[in-house]
């Protein structure tokens, strides 16, 4: 059987994308609440935001790390793999992720290290200010990147000329049609995922009944961040369907198993779809409401996929099932975001078992939401690299062949598994060692302490911490 350098190729890519993707939507969120832990720390001078504050920086810098080393490859795959797509497409994703590295990398890699080791060697203003700009720099490079990967779903401000793409308009590109609901979606996600996280690890120590007093208090900021959150997320996330169904409405098909157009569509809970039948089997659905949620009107016609070529379809079922799995997450974390505010009172929620054992595994349910939406988009997309302008059989790499795919396929996913069995490891460890002691942070300032505070207000500081 001859192997297939495009299939591979596209296999080979959604790992090495589904492995990174994880870590960049931990980190976003991260980063913010640590700058909010600082800011806490500095404006109160109360010692649990800065124990809090250190045990997720570390925390923070293995995700990071890990991040960084699975994120290189994506930009060597573009040109092993999809060469004739890096060419075609030069003059515009060139010089965005360029910015990418210029505007956010650098800035995050430079106070990443102040924010890391800089620690009672610097004032403390500084040391939160370190953080902001690391949260700023992760928000800056999901822009970049999304204003790329956006550009690639609802492409705009370019014109092709001799088979290479011309930018005619840097603002229509950049800010393509798609950009900012994907964005802000994207940023709930990381909001989120570091929420569930942080719920989760806080949960478990208290359910061990370890520095309880200091994880309470980030079990309820982290609550509060998820009851505004999920709604904010469901009615963004409609938001963005509502954008596919403009601007890639066989994408938005596949999504919801419609085969035919019709007016009064109904919205399909559950079914098996057949895409060699070109149908749904076992359809459980709402009559009407599909077209009600696209179009606003219970008449409204929404687009089947027999009106494009079948193999023109993306792959139907993958879209149609992790759409589900994505939505699915999202009614549970709503679940939890109430039980969160009906347990407010008398502080039941840090004493409820079954709440905290359900956070405790709800840890894990941001990163599978994520995957899902992402293979929702990008599989959406399907055949087209670049929608409407180049399909991925139009992208690949002329000289690949099928063994040469599948040998750095296999390669990809030995490295990848060493990586991440060692930062999980080292994640492991880290959440065993727990906080910092109030007994040690006492004995951190006084020992670390730089002996030439750079102001006043860090002279008084130094005294009022070492007394």
């Amino acid at each position: 059987m001859e192997l297939d350098p495009v299939l591979l190729s596209r296999i080979q890519f959604a790992f090495v994308v589904s492995f990174h993707a994880i870590f960049p939507v931990f980190t976003i969120g991260l980063a913010s609440y640590i700058a909010l832990l600082e800011g806490l720390s500095l404006k109160t001078g109360n010692p649990v935001w800065e124990r809090l504050s250190r045990f997720w920086i570390q925390v923070f810098a293995v995700v990071f790390g890990m991040g960084v080393v699975s994120g290189i490859v994506m930009a060597f795959q573009f040109g092993t793999n999809w060469s004739v797509f890096s060419y075609t497409t030069a003059n515009f994703l060139g010089p965005v992720l360029s910015y990418e590295v210029i505007t956010a990398f650098f800035l995050e890699a430079a106070f990443l290290g102040v924010l890391l080791f800089g620690r009672n060697k610097v004032p403390q203003g500084i040391h939160f200010l370190s953080a902001v700009m690391v949260a700023l720099g992760t928000f800056i490079s999901s822009f970049w990147i999304l204003s790329a990967n956006s550009w690639m779903h609802t492409p705009a401000g370019v014109e092709m000329q001799n088979g290479l793409i011309y930018v005619t308009s840097w603002t229509e590109a950049i800010f393509n049609p798609s950009l900012w609901v994907r964005f802000f979606h994207m940023a709930l996600a990381s909001f989120l995922t570091g929420a569930f996280v942080v719920c989760g690890v806080s949960a478990w120590y208290i359910l061990r009944k370890k520095d309880t007093d200091v994880h309470k208090k980030a079990l309820s900021m982290s609550l509060w961040l998820i009851l505004i959150a999920v709604p904010a997320q469901i009615y963004v996330g409609h938001e963005h369907g509502v954008n596919s169904f403009e601007h890639q409405p066989m994408k938005v098909a596949a999504m919801e198993g419609a085969w035919e157009t019709k007016t009064n569509a109904p919205l399909v809970l559950f079914a098996i779809p057949d895409q060699e039948n070109q149908r749904n089997r076992f359809e459980v659905a709402i009559p009407g409401l599909a077209s009600l949620v696209l179009t606003h009107d219970f008449e409204g016609e929404v687009p089947g996929l027999n009106e494009i070529p079948r193999e023109m379809q993306p792959p139907v079922a993958i879209v149609f099932f992790a759409f589900r799995i994505m939505v699915g997450i999202g009614v549970i974390m709503l679940f939890f975001a109430i039980a969160g505010l009906v347990l407010r009172r008398n502080g039941a929620y840090a004493r409820t078992p079954w709440f905290l054992n359900g956070l405790k595994w709800m840890a894990f349910s941001p990163f599978i939401a994520v995957l899902a939406g992402w293979f929702v988009t990008e599989v959406g997309r399907a055949p087209w690299l670049i929608y409407e302008v180049m399909t991925h059989s139009e992208g690949i790499t002329p000289s690949l062949t099928g063994g040469m795919a599948l040998f750095t396929l296999i390669g990809y996913i030995v490295v990848y598994a060493l990586v991440f069995a060692a930062g999980i490891y080292y994640l492991l460890r880290v959440i065993a060692s727990g906080v910092m002691s109030e007994n040690d942070l006492r004995e951190s300032h006084s020992h670390q302490r730089a002996k030439r505070p750079l102001s006043a207000a860090d002279a008084n500081w130094d005294e009022e911490h070492t007394s």
